[in-house]
């Protein structure tokens, strides 16, 4: 009976963290795996996240202590004790020479600034790191929290749930706002005193100055709320003439203003 050939089996998921010689010795190992498979070194970026030259230069290496040792130390250094050090730190995040040297010095470092300042230069150019995710902006926090959960993208969703993990009040505040939004969206304005008097019973400032505001004209809230008609589509009108209005201020006379809100109105501007 003729034995089936196996195809072999591809390399592990490269780890993203931990040592930093842990990691060289896994990308050495999968870019090699891959080469053996007559696979191209662009096709090996692809496949395992990594840059094009960190693939070639894992690819010319003969080993990974070819890396680690020979290409890193050479000579004896005074930096070579504190070297494990730099490399877990810059494997977990901390890329900048300043505060990497205040580290080593205090273990001890007696070297100068510009050494340090060498080496990490190296290991940002043998193995760079990924980008920093960009921050959320406040417009962006706000959207997130007003907008209905199903509506979210997977990302998204995950980025406000650590946004309110960091922040116990904003977390409080999404849930009041959310419980709004299902006021407006059903008309349960006859829930509306309930949801006042949660509000209330809670440490949120900002909420209350709203809870303020919807007391002095009480009923209109409540009609709004539970009724179907409504002044919405006027308001949508008058904010539509004030913005053309801003617009045409200081640039034409009055007829053009008067054109431009007519077909407005036809929704054709």
């Amino acid at each position: 009976m003729e034995e089936q050939e196996v195809e072999p089996l591809s390399p592990p998921p490269l780890r993203t963290t931990g040592r930093l010689s842990d990691r060289v010795r896994e990308q050495h190992a999968a870019v090699h795996t891959l080469l053996n498979k007559g696979v191209g070194l662009r096709a090996i970026g692809r496949e395992l996240g990594l840059a094009r030259n960190t693939v070639r230069r894992l690819a010319h290496a003969a080993s990974a202590d070819e890396l680690l040792v020979g290409r890193w130390t050479g000579r004896t250094s005074i930096l070579d004790p504190h070297k494990p050090h730099l490399h877990q730190r810059w494997a977990e995040g901390c890329t900048i020479a300043r505060r990497l040297l205040e580290e080593v010095r205090e273990r001890g470092y007696t070297g100068g600034e510009r050494v340090v300042k060498k080496y990490v230069a190296r290991l940002r150019k043998a193995f760079p790191l990924d980008p920093p995710r960009k921050a959320a902006s406040v417009r962006g926090g706000t959207s997130w929290l007003t907008r209905h959960p199903d509506r979210l993208t997977d990302d998204q969703a995950q980025r406000l749930k650590e946004i309110l993990a960091r922040c116990p009040s904003l977390g409080r505040t999404a849930g009041h706002v959310r419980a709004f939004a299902e006021l407006m969206n059903n008309r349960k304005g006859r829930d509306l005193d309930q949801w006042i008097t949660s509000v209330q019973a809670d440490d949120l400032p900002a909420l209350h100055t709203f809870v303020t505001g919807l007391g002095q004209d009480h009923d209109a809230a409540v009609a709004g709320l539970s009724l179907r008609c409504g002044s919405g589509a006027v308001e949508g009108h008058n904010n539509k003439i004030k913005m053309l209005k801003r617009q045409m201020f200081g640039r034409a006379n009055f007829d053009l203003l008067r054109k431009r809100v007519l077909l407005a109105a036809r929704g054709r501007s």
